[in-house]
């Protein structure tokens, strides 16, 4: 084994043995379910520090630095625009809990639209926390070995049994405190990482300010389908919703913003390290490409910063697993069922990696798929039929699988250039969403 291996898997184990013996272990349903005591509840920086970190996972940061090589500061500033997703969460479950009372998401939906709806949206939110265990733990493994080694199953493995420890120990209040920890090593290590960029005489700001061109084809596309997928793709992400009901509400809103600022430089600075790949000429994965150009400090210093971003989102992952089927699904409060419900999501979250299962982008097919919510979350306030619901969600879906599938006419796009299609296929699939969720009310009218 070689030395860089070595001290591969020493940052792998240590970080799972400290953060497990630095968590906290909860001893009643608050703690483990809602990160609070009778004492205290998480503060506005605790509260923004998880929730940025929970957000910047190995894939994310991965896709931003390849967004970086390909389309210069352009792609890094339409990928941070998904953050926008902070601020809408922020605002309208601020709402929820002023103006309507509400204590969770599902509170909402149950109350609105009855179980039907509470059940296909716990789905969809299901199958959105089964990817997130093995997107983000094959990235790690990708560190290890070539996809298929036995070092690449090692590391996935390793790592997700960690992880899982500390998570089973205090549940989300182990994955609030560790996310603060996390937020702090990932600053200082994207720190340490553009240092070394900059120290670079043929690399300044100035080559970051021109890199890419901002044009639609360019980039401009996908910044505007992240914008208008910020309406709703917050709302399916139960470790983003999770975290908006544990503190005071306007405590909540303000963590919510700060995030949003955040989390959009954190991102858009990590695309830095994909505009340098590309000032130099570097192919392939632009973290990896650039992390073995300056050698085996800087690997190491990579490879740490993936696994501090995938703990952070594995172990909320199975948190908000565990809250989902307990509390919101009410299928019980004990902490055992909280903690066997997460053992089974990493076990049935791993799986896929031993079957090669084929990785989709998060942030677009997912993304696409849920932009029925839009129209539900924004528009929370008019009185509709419960059959809305099922048609807003119906169509978005329904865009969703056109968009894989490649099924959209090309008469409808009128951009040229990547992402094109994604976005054309949002903005006619939103319009189309807003109408079916209002049909039944003017029918009504009439």
């Amino acid at each position: 084994m070689e030395e860089i291996e070595i001290w591969q898997w020493c940052l792998i184990v240590l970080s799972g043995l400290l953060f497990f013996w630095w968590s906290p272990l909860a001893k009643t349903n608050n703690q483990f379910y809602k990160a609070s005591s009778t004492k205290s509840q998480p503060s506005l920086w605790m509260l923004t520090g998880s929730l940025v970190i929970s957000w910047i996972f190995a894939k994310s940061i991965t896709n931003a630095a390849n967004l970086g090589l390909s389309f210069g500061l352009v792609g890094g500033v339409a990928y941070a625009a998904y953050y926008v997703s902070f601020a809408v969460a922020g605002i309208i479950i601020y709402q929820l809990r002023t103006q309507g009372g509400f204590e969770s998401i599902h509170q909402f939906l149950a109350s609105r639209f009855g179980k039907g709806a509470l059940l296909l949206f716990s789905i969809l939110i299901g199958i959105r926390l089964f990817n997130e265990v093995w997107s983000n733990t094959m990235v790690i493994g990708s560190y290890f070995g070539e996809t298929g080694s036995n070092g690449y199953y090692s590391a996935i493995v390793i790592f997700t049994t960690l992880t899982l420890a500390y998570a089973l120990k205090g549940g989300l209040s182990s994955s609030i405190f560790t996310d603060v920890l996390q937020m702090g090593l990932f600053a200082v290590l994207l720190f340490i990482i553009l240092w070394n960029i900059f120290e670079v005489d043929t690399f300044s700001l100035t080559d970051v300010a021109l890199s890419g061109e901002w044009s639609m084809a360019m980039g401009g596309n996908l910044l505007l389908a992240a914008i208008l997928q910020s309406f709703s793709y917050p709302f399916h992400d139960p470790v983003l919703t999770d975290r908006g009901f544990i503190s005071s509400p306007k405590t909540t809103l303000r963590s919510f913003l700060w995030a949003t600022v955040v989390g959009g430089v954190c991102i858009t600075l990590f695309s830095i390290v994909g505009i340098f790949a590309q000032q130099q000429g570097l192919q392939g994965q632009a973290a990896v490409a650039v992390s073995k150009a300056f050698g085996a400090v800087i690997l190491l210093v990579v490879n740490f910063i993936m696994i501090t971003s995938a703990a952070s989102t594995l172990d909320s992952t199975f948190s908000s697993s565990a809250k989902l089927l307990a509390i919101d699904l009410q299928l019980g409060t004990s902490l055992s069922l909280g903690r066997w419900i997460m053992v089974i999501v990493a076990i049935a979250g791993t799986v896929p990696v031993f079957l090669d299962a084929e990785i989709l982008s998060a942030t677009t097919i997912s993304g696409t798929m849920v932009i029925g919510l839009t129209p539900i979350f924004l528009c929370w306030k008019q009185k509709v039929p419960k059959i809305s619901f099922f048609l807003s969600v119906g169509c978005g879906l329904l865009f969703g699988f056109i968009l894989v599938f490649d099924l959209f006419p090309k008469e409808f796009i009128y951009t040229t250039g990547t992402y094109a299609e994604l976005l054309w296929v949002n903005i006619w699939g939103l319009v189309c969403c807003f109408i079916a969720y209002f049909v039944p009310v003017w029918i009504k009218r009439r």
